[in-house]
């Protein structure tokens, strides 16, 4: 990940046209760097979650580095990042899925669902008031803690949601509006080749949570 990394760090500084065209063969080796990542990634998560389709490739889940500005207040036409979404269907898909973001000073793994459409995030509330207990077992599990402290709370209701009530016993996570987990990693650590074991493990980990969303997300 060190072309990925060395070139984000210079496009902070340098963020516009010029610059970006003068280095665009720093770009992509950067880029092909990256996609060759996440199809190493997907190799190991294809091992456990037979949802993703087994052709499915890091080029066609990477999202591209070119910004919309055009309702944005900042004007910088690049992202400083490069992120990947894995999900069954694509990357743009709506169901629960992977995600990695190289940063930095910033990368992470995470996964779930994120600004789920009214209906989805009403059906994935009910299945934790109807079905609870599975889905607080992962959340305790082990392999689950070693990554994971419970869910991200961007964004979480300070009211009750509608239809529920406020002594309900699992009202705080009712109140999530997104249902994602994540897990930081350094720089150096990134750049660590033996990293790539550590994200799959925590793909893996992810996994049971995952498998809850999609079941709620079909009913």
């Amino acid at each position: 990940m060190k072309n990925v990394f060395t070139f984000l760090k210079k496009l902070k500084s340098n963020n516009n046209k010029d610059w970006f065209d003068a280095h665009k063969d720093e770009y992509l080796a950067a880029k092909e760097e990256f996609e060759t990542y996440i199809d190493d990634v997907l190799s190991g998560i294809k091992k456990f979650d037979k949802k993703i389709d087994p052709s499915l490739t890091g080029k066609q889940c990477a999202f591209r580095i070119y910004k919309d500005v055009r309702f944005s207040k900042d004007k910088t036409p690049y992202k400083t990042n490069m992120g990947a979404s894995m999900n069954p269907g694509g990357k743009k898909s709506l169901t629960a899925g992977y995600y990695l973001h190289c940063e930095p000073g910033g990368s992470f793994l995470a996964g779930g669902v994120y600004m789920p459409e009214p209906d989805m995030l009403q059906a994935i509330r009910q299945e934790i008031d109807y079905n609870p207990a599975p889905f607080l077992k992962l959340m305790k599990a082990p392999a689950f803690r070693k990554y994971f402290k419970g869910l991200d709370e961007e964004d979480k209701l300070k009211t009750v949601p509608k239809g529920y009530d406020k002594e309900h016993p699992h009202i705080e996570i009712l109140k999530n509006k997104h249902f994602l987990v994540s897990h930081y990693f350094t720089d150096k650590e990134m750049m660590d080749p033996k990293n790539l074991k550590n994200i799959v493990e925590g793909f893996k980990a992810m996994y049971p949570f995952l498998d809850y969303l999609r079941n709620a997300q079909q009913k």
